[in-house]
């Protein structure tokens, strides 16, 4: 099971060796911004840049109609209750996933001559990346009230955080897909559940 859904039939360490043998001063560089960007640890900065975007988009909205506001009100207020949501869940899920599955990363999977590690690994678990998990989750949770231009910004952002989790020798890609996964999951069933609850509750009328 685990040579076909993670191992990929050798292409998982192939891609991991693909990508994280190519190195240089700039592209270390790039890869480590990517990765803070993509730390969990920033959810307080975005939730106040989504916050901040929301005022200011419902504030130009109420000079075009009541109606108008009210739309955008409840649309950016929906995506934040989801983002909220799904970085609570995530971090429950990943904890309990790292544990139970105890995958190494490829600093203990692979021989020390045969990788680069760019950067000290916070624990020994890989499976899935909680960097890729929350980037995913930033881009997935916004990509309603997104224009065209801002969802080719957030995927940008999110397989740029991915690759750096590869780059910088901290896991392998199947980690990295899987946390993309595992956040399309989890945004998806709270979004339909925040519908479903609001609907009930007559805050959004029935479309």
């Amino acid at each position: 099971m685990k040579s076909f859904f993670y191992d990929w039939g050798g292409l998982n360490i192939w891609l991991f060796h693909a990508i994280n043998d190519v190195h240089s001063v700039a592209l270390d560089a790039v890869m480590k911004l990517g990765s803070v960007l993509g730390d969990h640890e920033c959810f307080p900065l975005y939730l106040l840049v989504a916050v901040s975007c929301a005022w200011i988009l419902v504030e130009r909205a109420q000079y075009q109609s009541p109606d108008r506001m009210s739309v955008v009100a409840r649309a950016w207020l929906m995506v934040l209750v989801v983002f909220c949501a799904a970085y609570v869940i995530d971090g429950v899920v990943v904890a309990w996933l790292k544990q139970t599955l105890s995958f190494p990363r490829p600093v203990i999977a692979l021989p020390p001559d045969a990788i680069h590690p760019v950067l000290a690994p916070h624990d020994r678990h890989s499976l899935p990346s909680g960097h890729a998990l929350f980037a995913a989750t930033v881009t997935l949770s916004f990509w309603p009230v997104i224009n065209r231009y801002g969802r080719a910004a957030l995927v940008a952002f999110m397989l740029w955080v991915g690759l750096s989790r590869v780059s910088l020798g901290a896991h392998f890609p199947a980690d990295v897909i899987a946390g993309y996964l595992l956040a399309a999951v989890v945004v998806l069933l709270l979004r339909f559940g925040v519908a479903g609850v609001t609907r009930y509750l007559k805050i959004i009328r029935p479309g």
